[in-house]
């Protein structure tokens, strides 16, 4: 029995941080964005980033992919091309998604950083990079074949709604 409290402690631990490793930036890289952008994980949410044109949109959703309500929430992206930095406020312009506009252009390596701050929430900060190439897909690692069958590692995939 006193071996049995720490043994759970630790497999509580271990199995809590499992979740955080399942939806890497790489990983985001490997799936297709459902509105053609540029997916990120934050916190408890899921962002994709369309940038177009001098026009950002954000949509918002929970780790099923289900819409997240950003009503009465405020969020900003910092672009940043070089040395040069641009802010663009973005505003609830539908139940999850976020959209401003502003004067910015975007490069392969433009980075946009998006905070945002839902009512009754902690303040969440996502980084993308909207025109970086992505990997070719033959190139990418063969996952551990020990992993592959309910090892450690644990990616899953839902299929965009329509």
């Amino acid at each position: 029995m006193n071996k049995l409290v720490p043994c759970l402690v630790v497999s509580a631990l271990l199995a809590s941080a499992l979740p955080a490793g399942a939806h890497t930036d790489e990983y985001f890289e490997s799936v297709k964005a459902p509105h053609g952008g540029q997916l990120r994980m934050t916190g408890p949410y899921h962002m994709e980033l369309v940038a177009k044109g001098g026009n950002l949109t954000v949509y918002v959703t929970d780790h099923a992919d289900n819409p997240i309500s950003v009503d009465g929430g405020l969020a900003k992206a910092n672009i940043e091309n070089g040395s040069t930095k641009t802010q663009v406020n973005l505003h609830p312009v539908g139940s999850n998604i976020l959209g401003g506009s502003g004067n910015f252009s975007l490069t392969p390596s433009t980075v946009v950083i998006v905070f945002m701050k839902l009512p009754n929430q902690d303040g969440y900060a996502a980084r993308f990079m909207p025109l970086k190439p992505k990997p070719d897909p033959s190139e990418r690692p063969q996952e551990d074949p020990s992993k592959a069958d309910g090892g450690e590692h644990h990616h899953h995939h839902h299929p965009p709604k329509h």
